[in-house]
């Protein structure tokens, strides 16, 4: 558990893991969602496999990953609970970005349709 935590600690490594968490991703497109090089997405790939985080699938040239999340074990509920309380926040904050932009629009009408008359 130790050695998963300090893997984890580094946060392209969490990321890495947040995406192939349930859905299997080839290196290619964990690359197209971080801001690091293919070089660098490769290493953290091959630690986190290396430790029993990630599981790998070979599809001709291809390779896919996916977390093996019963490796994790009580951990792996935190993690979970963790990403979804970011996105719990994160939509609370789109709601609220939305709905003042909403008011904007309503006053930019009020006030046209005033100019109008």
């Amino acid at each position: 558990m130790s050695t998963a935590l300090s893997l984890l600690a580094e946060p392209n490594r969490m990321r890495i893991l947040q995406l192939v968490w349930t859905d299997e991703r080839s290196a290619g497109q964990i690359v197209a969602r971080l801001r690091v090089t293919f070089g660098a997405v490769s290493q953290h790939l091959r630690r986190l496999t290396d430790a029993g985080l990630l599981h790998r699938r070979r599809d001709g040239r291809r390779i896919f990953y996916l977390a093996r999340q019963e490796a994790l074990g009580p951990l792996a509920a935190a993690l979970e609970a963790m990403w979804t309380q970011r996105l719990g926040v994160l939509k609370t904050l789109a709601e609220t970005e939305q709905q003042r932009i909403n008011k904007g629009r309503a006053a930019s009408r009020r006030v046209a349709r005033k100019e109008q008359r």
